[in-house]
């Protein structure tokens, strides 16, 4: 019996878990080797100590509130999730198990504890969560390129694609503010779409020059490097910002700016995920100019940059049809280059492109800002006049001999250039209705009255 009691204090002292008894008011009265070893703590540091003085602060509430409550109201309670504090400071996260037993008239009820070690449980439930967080952050950085990718595909100009990225921004990284930057003509960054805090430049040039994504966690970082830039975000209540370049195939395009509300850090997926919508936004980018490159090689002629003839005759098709709704009359103006042929043949193609590019921008900078100027063919020329009767188309088309009979620099002066117009007008309650092509024909004939008449004049007809 003396062996089989000595048994006994072997497996309850030595046992897999840690054991105690309590009084049922939390005074440790007997603890077990096994918990001594995992704590630190000496047998007599613990017997006579409350219970409670073992636990953090957080795992001290819990057990005032829930723990024994229900210990000493339900008899028992299981897997109770507390922390207790080691003899050198650390923590132990442990699981409880507790029963209340009753003891004798004489003497008070017993708490028999069971405390299991939960440091590779909470590890295997820490990484668990880690895990189910990245997964879930996977899952969302997936979303927000899958709606970028729908919204910028859906876009046809520049204009609609970076109100996308500025959509796809705000929402993708719940940023306060966007702004799109894209070159001018110019070549110098301006505002497409969003808004920017102010005046000052810097995070966006860093970004366009490096390539690469420039971020300013908070404002004291923005002040390091760009002091008017701070107080401008300071006024609007901006906190952080990142500035990310549009590049394609290694290019860079344009820069989009985010802003924040509150100090932010990005780590690495952020960045990436940044990056990865303003690849998909370079991308729809570079399409969207292409198709438009396209769309202004079939409607604009290639030398001039005018209007070519399937464009001519779209605008003539809508100003009559304006002209025929307001009762203002169209005018047709057309002209063909004297003396073109000669410098063409004689001093070459090179140069018989310069002067055609010439004549172009003097057109231009002569017309009305309302008219429309084309090249019709070879040498010939037209202008759309809306809301121009004979008298006015007759103006705009001696400014415009005038104009084109102007030396063109780099041409001998014995290759003179000159032009033959004609004009022809339609008015709405005056004249019949008239077709586009009817139009031309009416002004071609006219600029070969002018031309068979010694050239270098204009002669006006009005649609009968």
């Amino acid at each position: 019996m003396t062996e089989l009691e000595t048994s006994f204090e072997d497996l309850y002292e030595h046992a897999p878990c840690g054991h105690m008894s309590l009084t049922t008011d939390g005074t440790i009265v007997r603890v077990n080797r096994t918990f001594l070893d995992w704590t630190g703590y000496t047998a007599a540091e613990l017997v006579g100590r409350p219970f409670a003085d073992l636990l953090t602060r957080g795992s001290q509430i819990f057990a005032e509130t829930r723990y024994l409550p229900v210990l000493l109201l339900e008899g028992s309670v299981k897997e109770v999730a507390l922390t207790m504090v080691c003899a050198d400071g650390s923590g132990l996260p442990t699981l409880v198990n507790s029963v209340v037993v009753e003891q004798t008239r004489d003497e008070p009820g017993l708490i028999r504890t069971a405390v299991f070690d939960a440091t590779d449980r909470q590890n295997y439930e820490r990484d668990l969560l880690t895990s189910r967080r990245q997964a879930e952050a996977s899952e969302e950085h997936v979303r927000v390129l899958q709606r970028a990718s729908s919204a910028f595909v859906s876009s046809s100009s520049e204009e609609e694609l970076a109100q996308a990225i500025v959509e796809s921004m705000r929402q993708g990284f719940a940023a306060a503010s966007v702004a799109v930057l894209l070159p001018d003509e110019a070549g110098q960054l301006a505002l497409v779409a969003g808004e920017l805090p102010g005046s000052e430049r810097g995070p966006e040039l860093e970004a366009l020059h490096s390539g690469k994504v420039v971020v300013l966690a908070d404002r004291r970082a923005v002040g390091d490097r760009y002091p008017a830039l701070a107080d401008e975000l300071r006024s609007a209540r901006l906190e952080a910002v990142t500035a990310t370049p549009l590049s394609f195939e290694g290019a860079t395009s344009g820069v989009v700016l985010c802003y924040f509300g509150r100090a932010r850090s990005f780590d690495d997926d952020a960045i990436e995920l940044q990056e990865a919508v303003a690849r998909q936004a370079s991308e729809a980018l570079a399409r969207v100019r292409l198709q438009r490159r396209l769309e202004r090689m079939a409607l604009f002629d290639q030398l001039t940059g005018l209007a070519n003839r399937q464009l001519l005759k779209v605008r003539l098709e809508e100003a009559l049809a304006t002209g025929q709704r307001t009762h203002h009359s169209t005018a047709l103006i057309f002209l063909d280059l004297d003396g073109f042929k000669t410098v063409n043949d004689e001093l070459g193609h090179v140069a018989g492109d310069a002067v055609l590019r010439e004549v172009a921008t003097r057109l231009r900078s002569t017309i009305r800002p309302s008219d429309v100027a084309g090249r019709f063919g070879g040498d010939e020329f037209v202008i759309i006049c809306e809301d121009a009767d004979v008298d006015a188309a007759s103006a705009v088309a001696e400014r415009l001999r005038d104009v084109v009979g102007v030396p063109v620099p780099g041409i001998p002066d014995e290759y003179s250039v000159s032009a033959s117009i004609g004009v022809a007008v339609h008015s709405p309650g005056i004249s019949q209705s008239v077709t586009p092509d009817r139009l031309f024909d009416l002004a071609d004939t006219a600029m070969y009255t002018s031309k068979n008449s010694g050239k270098n004049r204009t002669t006006a007809v009005i649609v009968a």
